[in-house]
């Protein structure tokens, strides 16, 4: 396929993956109080150093798949998996025996998540997949499934992901971020609440709304210069021209000066105190606007002291939130954990929602559902399973 070819793809089937990992018990550095004579300030932490691996593909209208989790082990079990799982319907879970992809994991990934959620009604229809080099990437299986399914390939040259892939330009070290604040939050609770699979996937579903969110995928591509098409893009990067750090500092520097509140305002001409509630600051806002012209100065006190009610406000309900999840994470914890394989089809290792859901009603953590999502109604009985559809 020649370049002017490439350029016709249309950008609702560009994509690209990629993969990338997390340490489950790793949060953020955070403040720390303590005494100025003391040389190191203990933090507590979760402790946990597992590692899990996840992949993810974005497109370049801003739209995101259903991720691949990859556990380190030998299978996946259902005790990894809290009792409601529909957060998490349409995901795919895995285990490997390093956390990473394997040959045969990204075969799959290919076959049973990107061909099936990126197909085009029109199947004469180019799709354009954005990877890097990775070995498992380069098989002659996987190149073959692309080929056989329309799918067009282009392989970032070495060393160039930093400059040139959407999802490490603008997706992931927010989605990093958003989970180590996550892990933050639970950091807070006692000891008793390490950071298991439970407690991993839970956070990290809330990570990906921060994430994941089509602004950060659109500015992953625009930086790239792969959406819009912008070949003069990655080259005038930050991270490949000289001294660009210091004009990002020089550049920083003059924007904090612009933005430098004036704290000498003439105060004299309005009495403003701090709102208590809704209707002071209405009353306050009226006042201010019978000064006319002169009242610049005057709603400048009123703003900041709106703000200051507003953070205290928000420092409550950020307390509240922290105990209800502290109270939710101790419920997780007297919940009976009994260990069960998922069992997945023999020509799969993929672990989907239906696979866990059966591995939970085995252990007798789940009751067998009235009711599936598709439709299909269900009754047990001890020595047969009836099924009827409507």
């Amino acid at each position: 396929m020649t370049i002017p070819d490439i350029k016709a793809i249309k950008p609702e089937h560009r994509w690209n993956m990629d993969e990338a990992g997390i340490m489950e018990g790793m949060g953020d550095n955070g403040l720390v109080v303590g005494s100025v004579h003391t040389r190191f300030i203990q933090k507590k932490q979760p402790g946990s150093k597992a590692w899990t691996s996840f992949i993810e593909c974005i497109s370049a209208l801003g739209k995101s798949l259903f991720p691949l989790v990859i556990f380190k082990g030998k299978s996946v079990q259902q005790q990894w998996f809290m009792t409601s799982l529909n957060e998490f319907k349409g995901w795919k879970f895995t285990a490997t025996e390093n956390g990473w992809t394997t040959n045969d994991t990204a075969l799959e990934w290919l076959q049973t998540v990107f061909i099936p959620q990126t197909a085009p009604h029109d199947l004469s229809e180019v799709r354009l997949l954005v990877l890097d080099g990775h070995g498992s990437h380069e098989t002659t299986e996987f190149m073959w499934e692309c080929f056989s399914n329309n799918i067009q390939l282009l392989f970032l040259p070495p060393h160039t992901s930093h400059v040139l892939q959407p999802l490490d330009l603008a997706v992931f070290s927010p989605l990093k971020a958003s989970y180590r604040k996550q892990v933050g939050f639970l950091s807070l609770q006692t000891d008793s609440t390490p950071i298991g699979k439970r407690n991993f996937l839970r956070c990290y579903y809330k990570a990906r709304f921060d994430g994941l969110t089509a602004k950060n995928i659109k500015s992953g591509w625009r930086a790239g210069g792969l959406w819009p098409i912008n070949s003069a893009k990655p080259l005038l990067s930050r991270l490949l021209l000289e001294n660009s750090n210091n004009s990002k500092d020089q550049a920083t520097k003059r924007k904090a000066e612009e933005l430098l509140p004036d704290w000498n305002v003439d105060q004299s001409l309005l009495d403003v105190v701090t709102p208590k509630k809704l209707e002071d600051v209405k009353d306050q806002v009226y006042q201010i606007s019978q000064l006319g012209k002169a009242s610049t100065s005057t709603a400048r006190v009123l703003f900041r002291k709106v703000s200051k009610v507003v953070d205290q406000r928000d420092f409550v309900i950020a307390q509240h939130e922290r105990r209800i999840q502290q109270l939710e994470a101790r419920v997780q914890q007297l919940e009976p954990r009994k260990r069960r394989k998922v069992k997945t089809s023999p020509n799969s290792k993929f672990a989907g929602i239906k696979a866990i859901k059966k591995a939970q009603i085995e252990a007798g953590d789940r009751q067998i559902e009235e009711e599936d999502s598709d439709g299909t109604i269900q009754l047990s009985s001890t020595l047969s399973h009836i099924t009827i559809r409507e």
